[in-house]
């Protein structure tokens, strides 16, 4: 089906959501004092926890890394916390900060996720959004082309960016994360410690002791990481918070 798409200015995207920012992104977001959210998800290296098809897209973004005795791939977010309004918005629901905001909000409402597809109804905005303005697909293909580079900018970003965050959250002491599908860990880091890391972070070489441990949902997933010879954590959630994708 063909889309096209239009902003009505209704500022519904920039409420409630949290926008995944590339590393500059974030120590802007936060040098503004914005404050930011930490998402942290993993698979293993055998492919555990993914699937084929996304396997080659998921490796490019993460960074390798040990969890006990195993080989693992650790995907790290830094996000806007805009836990209502975002701090940018004006009065009029206008971006304050327009001419430089983020790539995430530039690329809206496409997926960066080449395996997510766009889909209208799982957005915010309102129907009159989507019948009018310039086409964005054709033929399930994207046409903007403007968009088609901000995207490629995107995801070579999570590519070049993924080691030093691991090295931040190192730093951090950021150490727990979900398995890919099973859910996510959540992080709302000190900003101004933070900050420190950042600067402190000027390599791209991801830290040699920092050892990862999973926080997961369901038996199942729990022998077998346990099997592979990762860490697992079973008591109760300290610093972080565990978001599950799945029931028990």
């Amino acid at each position: 089906m063909d889309t096209q798409f239009s902003c009505v200015g209704c500022g519904k995207c920039c409420t409630d959501h949290h926008v995944p920012l590339t590393l500059s992104e974030a120590m802007q977001w936060a040098a503004d004092g914005g404050s930011l959210i930490v998402l942290t998800e993993a698979f293993m290296a055998d492919g555990y926890g993914i699937s084929t098809e996304q396997l080659t897209h998921a490796t490019r973004r993460s960074q390798r890394v040990k969890s006990g005795s195993a080989d693992v791939y650790v995907a790290i977010t830094f996000a806007a916390f805009n836990a209502g309004r975002c701090r940018h918005l004006d009065a009029q629901d206008l971006c304050r900060i327009y001419e430089r905001r983020p790539l995430v909000c530039r690329i809206y409402p496409m997926e960066i996720n080449p395996h997510i597809p766009l889909r209208p109804q799982a957005k915010d905005c309102p129907p009159e959004a989507w019948t009018q303005g310039p086409e964005l697909i054709v033929g399930n293909a994207l046409v903007d082309h403007q968009l088609m580079t901000l995207i490629e900018q995107s995801r070579q970003a999570d590519r070049d960016d993924i080691a030093r965050k691991e090295t931040i959250c190192a730093a951090l002491g950021i150490q727990t994360t979900a398995l890919k599908g099973n859910g996510f860990v959540a992080y709302l880091p000190d900003m101004q410690a933070f900050i420190a890391a950042t600067e402190q972070s000027t390599s791209a070489t991801a830290s040699t002791h920092h050892e990862w441990r999973f926080r997961i949902l369901g038996d199942e997933v729990e022998n077998t990481l346990r099997d592979a010879g990762a860490l697992l954590e079973t008591g109760e959630p300290s610093g972080y918070t565990f978001i599950p994708l799945q029931s028990a």
